[in-house]
């Protein structure tokens, strides 16, 4: 892909965890380090786009001036800043590990453990980001997402990609080695809502993340 095939377009990238505050010391989060998402911004950026990064709780930096990055903490959070992000956006790659779920009453103070005592979370839905753009995607906005999967990936996936409006999903799985969480590799499939798909051999987020920003840019011509 040549330097230009990103000029001048607006791509919105979440990554990393959502954290959903239980008390002021605790929370439920994931797993998720945010370096496949900071790879597709890395990548947008160096290839002429205007990047806004939407990102959890991380330790990765951000250097390349096309880059805005947004910082946010809750699954809530982070779906206001991509619905207003995704306004006048050409394209959003939704690579977050959103937490699907939060507590209902998240206490003020820290909560006392009680010898035998059991403690038990109400928990509500979180909203979907990725469905709600995809209910207000425009006819020239593409849409990406991932499935990250332990079982019957492929039939998850494409159940995803049709519910939530995708112009294409990329799929790993956690039986995967090398993919996943954490690690500096990842091994993908792209599917298109075509039907098409595209398996990827094991290689670092950087590679993987060129190989989805070439999909994205071929379908942004």
């Amino acid at each position: 892909m040549t330097q230009s095939k990103l000029s001048g377009k607006k791509i919105v990238i979440t990554a990393g965890p959502t954290y959903e505050k239980i008390d002021p010391v605790r929370f439920i989060g994931n797993y998720s380090s945010g370096k496949m998402g900071f790879a597709l911004a890395n990548v947008c950026a160096e290839q002429g786009a205007e990047v806004t990064l939407i990102t959890g709780p991380v330790s990765q930096k951000t250097t390349h001036p096309n880059i805005k990055r947004i910082d946010v903490e809750s699954a809530e959070a982070m779906y206001q800043a991509a619905l207003t992000a995704f306004t006048d956006a050409d394209a959003a790659i939704l690579s977050a590990a959103v937490a699907d779920f939060r507590p209902a009453s998240p206490m003020d103070t820290k909560i006392k453990r009680e010898s035998g005592q059991e403690l038990t979370l109400h928990l509500l839905p979180n909203p979907d980001i990725a469905a709600a753009l995809g209910c207000i995607k425009k006819e020239k906005q593409i849409l990406v997402g991932f499935a990250l999967e332990t079982d019957d990936e492929a039939h998850h996936a494409q159940d995803k990609l049709k519910r939530k409006n995708l112009d294409f999903i990329v799929l790993n799985s956690l039986r995967d080695k090398g993919a996943g969480f954490s690690h500096d590799t990842n091994k993908i499939t792209i599917i298109h809502k075509s039907g098409e798909s595209v398996a990827y051999p094991l290689k670092s987020k950087q590679e993987v993340a060129a190989d989805i920003v070439n999909q994205l840019a071929l379908l942004l011509q």
